[in-house]
């Protein structure tokens, strides 16, 4: 079982390797075995499904990218103001050398908005994790549930935005400049709000 196991993560290794230097909106399970040293049938084995074993891929390619694991931790900080922190995770999650990912978050992304019940579990993940992470720091601060949901949602926005802004060529100098002023505005009117 161990081995199984061992096997598989080498395997994945592999196929997040392919993923990043590929993309996956042409990918077949024969093209990718034949990348990475096996079959489509061990690759069914392994991942049960060629969208499985594209989410699988993305999770571990993802964990490549320590500034985007980073992001949460940032978030939570008490040691410093929120636009801080919120500004810190923006800082991290679009740091230069995420772009790889990016790339790839968007391109499965867009994948998954244009075909319905392929990656719901990515999907869900992406649009309700991160919304309710933030959402949880302002609820730290006093923001009303309510309030806190909706702000968790609007930073998510903002941050999907200006990475999309930065994959097409964006300056990152004005991008970052763009991102200060609006949580700025978000943690004021939070504060501020009735």
């Amino acid at each position: 079982m161990e081995q199984e196991a061992t096997g598989r993560e080498q395997l994945l290794d592999r196929i997040a390797d392919y993923c990043l230097g590929h993309g996956v909106a042409d990918l077949t399970l024969r093209s990718v075995g034949r990348a990475v040293g096996s079959n489509n049938r061990m690759l069914l084995y392994y991942f049960g499904s060629k969208e499985a074993m594209i989410s699988a891929a993305l999770q571990h390619a993802g964990a490549r990218f320590p500034d985007i694991h980073r992001a949460f931790e940032l978030l939570r900080r008490t040691d410093r103001p929120l636009a801080d922190c919120l500004d810190d995770t923006w800082r991290a999650i679009s740091a230069e050398a995420n772009l790889p990912f990016t790339r790839l978050f968007f391109e499965v992304f867009g994948l998954a908005a244009h075909q319905p019940g392929r990656f719901d579990a990515f999907l869900g993940s992406v649009g309700h994790d991160w919304s309710a992470e933030v959402a949880g720091v302002f609820r730290r601060t006093g923001t009303t549930p309510a309030r806190a949901h909706r702000i968790g949602i609007e930073i998510v926005a903002l941050w999907r935005g200006l990475q999309m802004d930065l994959l097409s060529g964006g300056g990152r100098a004005r991008i970052n400049k763009a991102h200060r002023e609006a949580v700025n505005r978000v943690v004021h009117n939070s504060s501020t709000a009735t």
